[in-house]
């Protein structure tokens, strides 16, 4: 039983593990390309926007404000890495949902033994991706639901000094549930099913969670987390979930 957390925790180290394999790094790239291209995009637009208001600002101040000029870069430059670090992963679940359920497909054929999915699934994949896209928002209001409550206990005198404990089980319990989704939703299972079946093994699905919500906390490694999360989840549905 106390082993369960170290088994789950194991499974996201096996996922970015399984990335290396020549087979599933398509899968990968492609979504992650899309989304680092997305994010080039943005930063160069509110670059962009931010040295034109500079250009008009500067001028008006008096002279002896302009050492304002480096400051306020500065400023701009560490709000812009905050927002990075904390909207990329949540964009990154939006554009790569439709070929999280192909990664995770290809993760189980290769677990099992099997050849991985023929060429032009990805047609499939964009065929897919409004439905994709719209489960994922209906998973986010579902998380909504229980953030408020857990947002009230930060309010609450005493019952506040367990509020980030809790949030911190939330967080865990509700990435194993997002990332289990991919390969549970591949056989058929209802959102009601998945939640079941990982409350029936709940230390080691918080093992999971927990180690990835850990990484997410880390740049760089942070956009990886995503690939690796279904990677790894998908291992953990084979190995110990789908025997239940």
């Amino acid at each position: 039983m106390l082993t369960q957390p170290f088994i789950g925790a194991s499974y996201f180290f096996k996922g970015l593990s399984l990335l290396l394999q020549p087979r599933l790094r398509r899968f990968v790239a492609i979504p992650l390309v899309i989304n680092i291209s997305v994010f080039a995009l943005i930063l160069w637009l509110l670059f962009e926007q931010f040295g034109s208001l500079m250009e008009n600002l500067m001028p008006s101040l008096p002279e002896w404000l302009s050492w304002l000029e480096w400051p306020l870069w500065l400023l701009f430059a560490l709000l812009t890495v905050l927002l990075v670090f904390y909207t990329f992963s949540l964009i990154a679940n939006l554009i790569a949902a439709p070929f999280n359920g192909l990664l995770a497909e290809a993760v189980e054929r290769h677990l099992n033994g099997e050849l991985p999915p023929p060429g032009g699934s990805f047609s499939q994949a964009l065929r897919e991706a409004p439905q994709a896209i719209l489960d994922e928002i209906r998973k986010l209001m579902y998380f909504s639901l229980w953030i408020i409550p857990l947002l009230i206990l930060f309010i609450i005198p005493i019952v506040n000094l367990a509020a980030p404990f809790l949030w911190a089980l939330f967080s865990a319990w509700m990435l194993t549930l997002e990332y289990s989704d991919y390969p549970m939703g591949n056989h058929q299972l209802t959102f009601n099913e998945q939640r079941h079946k990982l409350k029936n093994r709940r230390l080691l699905s918080l093992g999971f969670g927990g180690t990835t919500l850990v990484a997410t906390m880390i740049p760089i490694v942070n956009f990886l987390v995503m690939p690796a999360a279904v990677a790894g989840a998908t291992a953990m549905w084979v190995e110990r979930l789908k025997e239940d």
